[in-house]
């Protein structure tokens, strides 16, 4: 169950008939009823002139009322670090065609996260971090917090939350539309980073985030309960220390007097579910779980929970649950009182996503891929536990699928592509995976495509540590044998980013100007241990407490091995990544100098002291007890071995990783007289995108310095 909210609506909305979808075209939203795909449209673009205006509005996505028969549309939108997440809001009502403004009495473009009530006659939202609502009929809005600051914040998240557990929307309506769940987060304690803008104005101006490092306490949270009649909250009554503990995920039950919350200890190691009461704040726990290592949250890997949802089954009776226990992500029945248990999915794989929970025909449908971590593919299996899971993804198409399946299952949308087949999209009837089409889109593409031609190839690297790690590598457009040429590795190496995936488009290089494999180069990456890869938990727990260590060390005697390819000049080694990756570039020019002759570092984490507690720690333990860990897992402890050609590059407002690690990292190479090359983007983030001329000067900067140091072509 997911909230319907209009900054989640995605590129489908599933209608609940479940045989039609509507999307946004040319500015109307469009529905087409399968299996014909007959168009027809729902609301067309001249319906959307604010009175006294002269043009439509321009919305960036909308989300359905729960009767269908209004619709929420989110405009005049604006970045909150990552994601448009704030903007104007508007309500159109398909029934009397009226368009209405919601909380036009707000600061322009001030709204957060609005969300339909769920009889349809109300709107919830976020403005300046406390609650309001809003009911369309009398066009009246009700205050539901008023305590609301920068650094008390009702409703939505902070920096470490926002970036780490996907939270952003943090208040959920009651299934009978009289109450909203919330959290507040108390910033106050945590310290403030501050970003210097030195180039918009000739004094400096100071933005501060509040970004708790490793070693802080966490922002303390508080769950509200607020009546919508009174505006009266209850809080819950949640045992353990709030500055030591963090709630992720808060959902309603089927129950509209009951949330069910999700606790973890400060080192995510320990979970606790709990069952909260609306009417009086006590909580009871009902599951609780632990690992030797850290537990991931559900959005952690399945990114259509990162907006929120809880998956209920028998009418709240039982939920679903994704646990690691058994050494593999599988999915688990629970009751309700946490009593009772089912293994849903069984085999040595991991649940890669869930795509749908099917309870009337009894089915969950997933991504897994048993024998090959760089794939994906659609299975099903019995809600009961009691059957094998069934490959529904044809034989016949062996790379990456996603599906975006219809309220009743029968239909589905179908991408698909691997290393040498250009992505293709189809609509498919499911169980039998059947193109709606007379021809398969997708089939088709596979039958065009010709794997001989592409010079990239998938294979397996086996170290001296006989660590087996799956990588790709393209190679020289006209490769000559007695020839050697230089090889240039991708890294990120981080339990947050999996590089070696068998689709379309992988091993291009976005910042090299021109073609790599034209000019010459190998250019390789690899998926050493920790990645986040469907190869079990041991693979992906192996790192705890040792980043910086373990999955450079793999990297390293990966590209030994690499290295006694007869067509590798072992003098031309070059190294590249951005963020975890930077870090992981200049721990191998670093620790490994012998191998790695040039690194480009990106927005990496020099020192791990310096990042967010809630990554850091989950990864790393704490400071406090473990700090040794924290400094031999960092670059800047290695810095002295710099031998080769180091380019660091970092922008000066980084609100993710801060530009202190580049100066921190500088003063450390100067100190042993360390020659390198450095270069500030002024005042750009952490994707260092913005401003005129940015990208263009990255892609040079970035090709010049590799052709100079590390040259291409065969010799």
């Amino acid at each position: 169950m997911h909230p319907a909210w209009a900054q989640n609506s995605g590129t489908v909305t599933w209608l609940k008939a479940g045989n039609a979808f509507v999307q946004q075209e040319e500015g109307n939203i469009v529905r087409f009823t399968l299996p014909g795909r007959e168009k027809q449209v729902m609301l067309a673009q001249e319906k959307l002139i604010p009175v006294g205006q002269t043009t439509p509005l321009a919305f960036r996505s909308f989300a359905f009322s729960p009767d269908e028969q209004k619709i929420l549309l989110f405009t005049n939108t604006r970045k909150v670090w990552r994601e448009h997440t704030r903007g104007d809001y508007w309500v159109y009502n398909l029934k009397n065609q009226t368009l209405a403004q919601i909380g036009k009495n707000q600061l322009t473009a001030s709204l957060m996260f609005a969300q339909f009530s769920p009889d349809g006659n109300q709107v919830a939202y976020v403005s300046q971090h406390n609650i309001y609502v809003e009911d369309l009929s009398t066009q009246t809005t009700k205050p539901l917090t008023t305590d609301g600051t920068r650094k008390l914040i009702n409703g939505t998240f902070d920096w470490a939350y926002e970036e780490e557990f996907f939270c952003r929307n943090g208040f959920r309506w009651s299934p009978d539309g009289k109450k909203i769940a919330y959290w507040q987060i108390d910033a106050n304690q945590v310290k403030d980073y501050y970003m210097i803008n030195l180039t918009d104005s000739v004094y400096s101006q100071i933005q501060p985030v509040e970004y708790p490092v490793a070693g802080q306490a966490p922002s303390p949270y508080k769950i509200g309960i607020v009546e919508i009649a009174t505006a009266k909250t209850t809080w819950l009554q949640i045992p353990g220390d709030p500055r030591q503990h963090y709630v992720p995920r808060l959902e309603w039950t089927a129950n509209p007097n009951e949330v069910i919350l999700q606790q973890l200890n400060r080192k995510q190691n320990e979970s606790r579910l709990f069952i909260g009461q609306a009417g009086t704040g006590k909580v009871t726990p009902i599951y609780q779980e632990k690992d030797a290592a850290w537990i991931d949250i559900l959005p952690a890997w399945d990114q259509k929970y990162t907006n929120g949802g809880w998956d209920w089954l028998k009418n709240g009776q039982e939920f679903l649950w994704a646990s690691e226990k058994d050494g593999w992500r599988h999915l688990y029945r629970i009751s309700r009182d946490g009593k009772k248990e089912t293994l849903v999915t069984r085999g040595n794989y991991d649940v890669m996503e869930i795509v749908k929970v099917a309870e009337p025909e009894g089915m969950i449908y997933f991504m897994a891929s048993p024998e090959n971590a760089t794939q994906a593919y659609l299975y099903r299996t019995p809600l009961n536990g009691k059957g094998p899971a069934q490959r529904l993804s044809p034989a016949t198409q062996p790379g990456t699928h996603s599906y975006i399946l219809a309220s009743n299952t029968k239909f589905a949308r179908h991408q698909f592509s691997n290393y040498y087949t250009p992505s293709s999209t189809e609509w498919i009837s499911l169980p039998n995976h059947q193109p709606l089409d007379k021809t398969s889109a997708v089939a088709d593409a596979v039958s065009k495509a010709d794997k001989a031609k592409s010079n990239l190839e998938f294979f397996k690297i086996r170290t001296s540590e006989s660590v087996e790690m799956d990588a790709w590598m393209l190679k020289p457009a006209n490769l000559d044998k007695t020839k050697k040429y230089p090889v240039v590795f991708f890294v990120y190496t981080e339990p947050w980013g999996q590089i070696v995936k068998d689709e379309y488009g992988i091993g291009s290089n976005t910042l090299y100007r021109g073609n790599m494999a034209q000019d010459g180069y190998v250019y390789v990456a690899i998926d050493n241990r920790g990645t986040p890869v469907p190869k079990g938990r041991e693979w992906r727990k192996s790192v705890y407490r040792h980043i910086g260590l373990i999955n450079i060390k793999d990297q390293a005697l990966a590209a030994k091995e690499i290295l006694k390819m007869p067509f590798i000049d072992t003098a031309r080694v070059a190294v590249w990544g951005w963020s975890g990756g930077g870090s992981a570039t200049l721990n191998l020019l670093f620790q490994y100098p012998q191998i790695y002759k040039t690194g480009i570092a990106v927005a990496a984490v020099g020192n791990q002291l310096t990042y967010d507690n809630i990554y850091q720690e989950r990864y790393m333990g704490l400071p406090q007890e473990n700090k040794e860990d924290f400094v031999k897992g960092s670059p800047i402890t290695y810095a002295k071995n710099l031998r080769g050609n180091l380019l660091y590059i970092h922008g000066t407002g980084d609100d993710n990783v801060h530009y202190n690690n580049a100066e921190q990292l500088i003063n450390e190479l100067i100190k042993y007289n360390k020659q390198f090359q450095v270069m500030p983007y002024p005042n750009r983030t952490h994707s260092i995108s913005e401003g005129a001329g940015t990208k263009e000067h990255l892609s040079t900067l970035y090709t010049n310095y590799l052709k100079q140091h590390c040259p291409p072509g065969g010799r």
